[in-house]
């Protein structure tokens, strides 16, 4: 079972979008984090914590086999709130098994760069090193007083009486929040006892304690329950705080371990703007560098290609061999675009939507191209849009037509746009909704749901249509301006 924390507004963030909303190449980072706890895990079955704001995440996310719901009301109402309220709120959300051990993940909502990866292989430590509860850390290397994380407290070599640890050494005694630590005295310490020894930890130990609480841990169902109401809010916060559990567990006897991440990228999580756009700056580099050697990308720092997209190319790469595809610098790919070989799209174009392309098409310099839902656009083979044209809707445009300078097509479900092959529209034309013959120049003409047939001349080439203009409407509501 999975619990996803999305509970927090996130006021630092300073937006009246909800923190778990915050986009991470182009997906609401909660969702990213639901989507790689189902797949790590290896079921559905999970609950999404939600608060302030919790109807436009549940909206965003949307129900779904397994996907429960749960509002954590406790800050709403002036009562104190944390993570641990939090995972007391979801365990209420459902009920024990009848039979058998069910194990507990808990995951903050706002991990936008966490992968399936990391959540199976924290799944396999937990299932192969016996314990009650198990920690994620991470290491923090900069400076101690910007660790505004919680620190994990581990049990040294020598006891306060100077006497060794032996086994313990090294096993997780408790974790200490950043403000607590700067409540303790200059020069003061703290006493913890594990396992009947007392042990001392200075103010400046705990300050420089360089790995980190990640707040992705897994319990055993049956303890957790047993205990979750031990904790109290007694801390700087105010808050009853998960992390509260790794001390009343070994108070209790339970064994809580402690496993550092692969990979701190990924363990990264967001309160102000600064660290939000460094996540997208790691999302960008990690696509680039899944498709750096399959495709060209102009620009590294500055293109947008959907996850889904990036899994299609490289699955193209793999069956069909070397695609000579190329993305101009601030080109968008959303996802449903499907790609093909020999494809070229120039600088800052915008595809989204139901978008096919046939091998060897070209889009110019800022070209738009989109459909609605449900819509889908065919470009075929050797299809060519110049630079700054629009193309929306239903349509498909025939092998080797070309589209030139200012020009905007569209096409609905009731007229889709049919361009036969071989065919130039070109010079400011607007087009709706009409089926064009092959080989025809349409050229400065404004056609809508119409058949624009091929009439062909005495030598066989077919007659341009240029300057097609419909009837002009509402000229009594025009008139010269006052002198």
């Amino acid at each position: 079972m999975g619990i996803v924390l999305a509970a927090g507004h996130g006021k630092r963030i300073r937006s009246e979008t909800s923190k778990m909303l915050h986009l991470i190449w182009e997906r609401p980072t909660v969702a990213r984090v639901s989507e790689s706890v189902d797949a790590g895990l290896a079921s559905l079955d999970q609950v999404i914590v939600v608060g302030v704001g919790g109807l436009a995440v549940a909206r965003t996310l949307g129900p779904r086999s397994g996907r429960v719901f749960a509002y954590q009301k406790g800050p709403v109402l002036g009562l104190p709130g944390g993570t641990g309220d939090a995972v007391r709120v979801a365990l209420d959300s459902f009920s024990p098994p009848t039979q058998g051990e069910r194990h507990i993940y808990v995951f903050p909502g706002d991990m936008g760069l966490l992968t399936g990866d990391l959540v199976k292989s924290f799944r396999r430590d937990f299932e192969e090193n016996p314990c009650s509860m198990m920690i994620l850390t991470g290491v923090y290397d900069g400076p101690p007083e910007q660790n505004y994380y919680g620190r994990i407290v581990r049990v040294p070599d020598t006891d306060v009486e100077g006497r060794p640890s032996g086994d313990d050494a090294g096993n997780v005694i408790a974790i200490r929040e950043h403000r607590d630590i700067l409540g303790l005295p200059d020069g003061g310490a703290e006493q913890l006892t594990y396992r009947g020894r007392d042990y001392s930890f200075t103010r400046q130990q705990l300050m420089e304690t360089q790995e980190i609480n990640t707040l992705i841990v897994a319990f055993r169902e049956r303890d957790l329950r047993a205990h979750l109401g031990a904790m109290v809010a007694d801390n700087a916060q105010g808050e009853l705080l998960l992390t509260d559990l790794a001390e009343i567990y070994n108070r209790q006897g339970l064994t809580v371990r402690a496993v550092r991440t692969a990979n701190e990228e990924e363990i990264i999580g967001f309160n102000v703007k600064s660290v939000w756009r460094q996540m997208e700056s790691i999302a960008m580099r990690r696509a680039h560098k899944r498709l750096m050697d399959i495709i060209t990308i102009v620009d590294e720092e500055d293109f947008f290609i959907a996850d889904e997209v990036i899994e299609q190319i490289i699955a193209i790469d793999k069956d069909f061999g070397p695609l000579d595809i190329v993305v101009g610098k601030g080109a968008y790919i959303g996802p449903g675009v499907k790609l093909n070989r020999k494809l070229h799209l120039g600088d800052r174009c915008r595809i989204t939507g139901g978008i096919v392309f046939g091998e060897g098409v070209r889009i110019g310099e800022g070209g738009q191209l989109s459909t609605y839902p449900g819509q889908t656009m065919h470009l075929e083979g050797g299809v060519e849009v110049l630079p700054r044209n629009i193309l929306k809707g239903n349509m498909r445009i025939g092998e080797r037509s070309r589209v030139e300078s200012g020009v905007i097509m569209t096409g609905s479900d009731e007229w889709p746009m049919r361009v036969g092959k071989g065919v130039t529209i070109k010079g400011t034309s607007y087009l709706y909704g009409c089926h064009v013959d092959d080989g025809l120049l349409v050229e400065h003409s404004v056609i809508k749901c119409k058949h624009v047939q091929a009439v062909k001349r005495r030598d066989g080439t077919c007659q341009p249509v240029r300057y097609v203009v419909p009837t002009p409407e509402g000229l009594d509501s025009i008139g010269e301006l006052p002198a």
